[in-house]
């Protein structure tokens, strides 16, 4: 142990002491590895940004149906255990799916029909800009709905339901908590978004059941409905959209996703990374060539010294250090050197494209496992190079050195 670190001391004395010759290996590290830094810095920054604004707005995520289906409380188990499913609820017909909202304040009566969709626990459209409703009796209404309403979050508004039954007019009334609101990018229309029990106990009030729950009149349901005709489906994420509406249309059930945006996504990014493969294979075959040679270089012009080192007592095994030690020396140097020019040019193509970015997106951009990644790589391809240098190293003869001398 003590030949070792004396032969790794000596090898990074010499590596300093031709201080000209291991400057111009480590800028020439540098110049390979920092370009390769910032294509796959822009690579990252740019995918990912766009990644985040798909991801941004959640009903990129959403799969709609197309039209009616008969689907059951199986279909709804199975649908929910896939891994690919973020979040699943049934919905009632689209036609039984509305209610008519009053906001009766004395200064600004109004009134709205508004559609009801269904919301729970998990779901993301909600959870990215507000909170799910806890109750039956509250609500998330949209920006829209809102402002023709006249109503703001914590407010209450009454939900009027009405029926015909034998030609006569029935209405009930139930007080609302209006708990959220939604900003325009998450719904367009005019909505409120509600739990599945009050949308279930509407749907079967028109129908001319009774709700006990909400003591709505009606003839008692026997048993509740155990098929719904649609649903509200969102992926986990924007890459599982495609493989969910295929399995979909497997069973015959034809639905609307925004595929054609995150197809855009996908093949920029295929395309990133097939062009800074094929960079990186190139420089790095070219480099690992390039180093190879000149520690090999640099072996074959200190045999002699290296033999005199053989001479004094170090071993076959110490020797094989001395052209590693310095490899590895010029690739921690020079991924610093190259770390160091990426972080200014990362700054600087950021601060040039700042305009068009939002808060917190970026053209260019590397994490921390990035550099320990590029880190690892770039000293185990320097080491990997030297191995036929040092090999080299160990077949010197000191017998042929003290000829020499």
């Amino acid at each position: 142990m003590h030949r070792i670190k004396t032969i790794i001391r000596i090898s990074l004395q010499d590596y300093f002491h031709e201080r000209l010759l291991s400057a111009c290996a480590v800028l020439g590290l540098a110049a390979v590895l920092a370009p390769l830094l910032v294509i796959f810095g822009v690579k990252s920054g740019i995918i990912t940004t766009l990644t985040e604004r798909l991801l941004r707005n959640p009903r990129n995520l959403e799969i709609s149906p197309v039209g009616s289906g008969n689907f059951d409380a199986d279909f709804f188990d199975r649908l929910a255990r896939m891994k690919e499913v973020a979040f699943v609820i049934p919905q009632t017909r689209t036609i039984a799916a509305n209610m008519v909202l009053v906001n009766s304040a004395p200064d600004v009566p109004s009134t709205l029909a508004v559609d009801l969709i269904p919301t729970g626990e998990g779901d993301p459209l909600l959870g990215k800009f507000t909170s799910v409703p806890e109750s039956p009796e509250a609500i998330v209404l949209s920006a829209s709905a809102a402002r023709k309403l006249n109503i703001e979050a914590g407010q209450s508004v009454t939900g009027v339901v009405g029926r015909t039954v034998e030609g006569r007019r029935e209405q009930v009334t139930i007080a609302l908590n209006v708990v959220g609101l939604l900003p325009p990018e998450a719904v367009s229309r005019d909505a409120a978004f509600i739990r599945l029990s009050l949308l279930q106990a509407t749907e079967d009030y028109r129908d001319g059941f009774g709700s006990e729950a909400f003591g709505w009149p009606g003839k008692p349901r026997s048993q509740p409905s155990e098929s719904y005709p649609s649903f509200r489906l969102y992926a986990k994420r924007i890459y599982d959209v495609a493989p969910l509406a295929q399995n979909l249309q497997k069973r015959n059930i034809e639905v609307y996703t925004r595929e054609e945006e995150i197809a855009v996504v996908q093949n920029l990014d295929r395309a990133f990374t097939f062009i800074f493969r094929l960079i990186a294979v190139v420089a790095v075959c070219g480099y690992f060539a390039s180093m190879a040679s000149n520690v090999t270089a640099n072996v074959n012009r200190k045999r002699r010294h290296l033999g005199v080192v053989r001479l004094i007592g170090f071993s076959t095994r110490n020797i094989v250090w001395f052209p590693v030690v310095q490899a590895a020396a010029t690739a921690i140097l020079g991924a610093l050197v190259a770390f160091l020019l990426y972080g200014t040019t990362e700054l600087t193509i950021n601060n040039v494209f700042a305009r068009y970015l939002a808060e917190g997106e970026y053209v260019c951009r590397m994490g921390l496992s990035h550099y320990f990644a590029a880190f690892s790589l770039t000293l185990g391809l320097a080491v990997l190079s030297s191995v036929f240098a040092g090999i080299r190293s160990a077949k010197i003869e000191p017998s042929k050195v003290i000829r020499d001398v």
